[in-house]
């Protein structure tokens, strides 16, 4: 098996991290290259990368998402901003007009090219053997998280990772069965007993953070009301049309 495969089979999230560890300038570098190297659509690369350093840009982060301490404590924190905001300036530079706002498909190959890029950070990351994790919870202040960072208009967080030396050790997590992931040809339903399995599999796998059942973690989860300040913010900055 390939350094690579065995990297990708054996992912696993960290989130408590050595506050002490510096991570080399070159190991950043690397892990910034590779995802500028990332597939995405057309060559478009639809994103940008912010690394952020500044101490007290990390504390107001943790401040607004205090369950999330890694983002202080880890060596860097990336944000991954979709980026139609280039596009914008092409189009300004040519004197053409912009469908971006129009259509939700703009803001999915921004989202999808961000994503790519994230998870080649992922993989770049582990193969220097630290770990790191997502953060999504940065669209929960969208707006003042863009205003913090001076982002310009039709450019949205979408997510951040933290980078660091774990000092908890992890194990692998189990998904869900395949056959409620992977189809040929064309989708076909399966009976909720494979989601009960699942929950019995994660019940014995018995990670500390979770404190409910994954269908009733998820149940709640779209029982809830959305995150509206998403909408809100890509209304605000025509990335979405009324």
């Amino acid at each position: 098996m390939s350094d690579t495969l065995d990297i990708l089979l054996n992912h696993r999230t960290y989130r408590d991290f050595d506050a002490d560890y510096q991570l080399p300038q070159e190991d950043l570098q690397t892990i910034l290259t590779a995802a500028r190297q990332s597939a995405n659509w057309m060559n478009g690369q639809a994103y940008s990368i912010l690394v952020i350093q500044d101490k007290k840009i990390r504390e107001q982060l943790v401040e607004w998402n205090p369950g999330n301490p890694h983002m202080l404590n880890s060596s860097v924190f990336l944000l991954f901003v979709g980026d139609l905001h280039r596009a914008k300036m092409i189009s300004e530079h040519y004197h053409t007009a912009s469908t971006v706002g129009e259509s939700l498909d703009h803001v999915l190959v921004a989202t999808t090219d961000a994503a790519m890029a994230l998870q080649s950070a992922i993989v770049a990351t582990e193969a220097l053997g630290l770990g790191c994790v997502p953060v999504g919870s940065v669209r929960k202040n969208i707006e003042e998280l863009a205003e913090l960072l001076h982002l310009p208009e039709q450019m949205f967080p979408l997510c951040g990772l933290s980078i660091g030396k774990p000092s908890v050790a992890m194990k692998v997590k189990p998904r869900l069965p395949e056959e409620a992931v992977v189809f040929y040809d064309s989708f076909k339903d399966y009976d909720y007993p494979v989601l009960a399995e699942y929950d019995q599999t994660m019940e014995k796998f018995a990670e500390a953070r979770e404190t409910k059942l994954w269908t009733v973690k998820f149940r709640d989860y779209y029982e809830a009301r959305a995150n509206q300040k998403v909408d809100e913010y890509f209304k605000k900055h025509h990335l979405l049309n009324d």
